[in-house]
């Protein structure tokens, strides 16, 4: 009598390089913003902002260049996203054209179940902290991007910016 042996199961990487496909453009942002982060602050503040992003890395990335139009004055900044097929996660990195020398550290993960949820660890006025980016699609057309911080491993979370985005009118 043969028997067969089966080779254990590896389950696929979840995730594709087609998961921000619909960012994929222009777009009006509604920022709503902490004024001090990690210091118990209520005070928000509300601006806009202008986004566009297109494809990158023969569809493996994506950057979006960004215009944050601050009370105070408007900066820009760049956002840059790579895909890594074997882990089926993705790297963010923010690039603010205030500190043109400074790379963020990058937040990694993926989408599951319809929300993107990415995590890095950082610092913040010399304070260990863990960030998390959130991504939702609450209507295709309007997508959320939130970012939250914490203090204790994840436990709890300090939402600190959300950006709500519409898609611009075609020129």
């Amino acid at each position: 009598m043969m028997t067969a042996t089966l080779a254990p199961t590896v389950a696929a990487p979840q995730g594709s390089a087609q998961d921000f496909d619909f960012f994929v453009g222009r777009w009006t942002v509604r920022h709503r913003r902490l004024k001090e982060r990690l210091k118990g602050c209520q005070d928000w503040e509300e601006f806009m902002g202008y986004s566009e992003m297109r494809k990158t890395l023969g569809g493996l990335g994506n950057v979006d260049d960004n215009l944050l139009e601050f009370p105070g004055g408007s900066y820009r900044a760049v956002t840059l996203r790579s895909f890594d097929p074997s882990s089926g996660q993705w790297s963010i990195w923010w690039l603010d054209g205030r500190a043109p020398g400074r790379l963020d550290v990058p937040v990694v993960g993926r989408f599951k179940d319809g929300v993107g949820s990415f995590y890095a660890e950082d610092e913040l006025d010399g304070r260990a902290i863990t960030v998390r980016f959130q991504w939702t699609l609450p209507t295709p057309e309007r997508p959320r991007w939130e970012q939250a911080f914490s203090v204790d491993g994840g436990q709890t979370w300090e939402s600190n910016w959300v950006m709500d985005f519409e898609r611009a009118a075609a020129a």
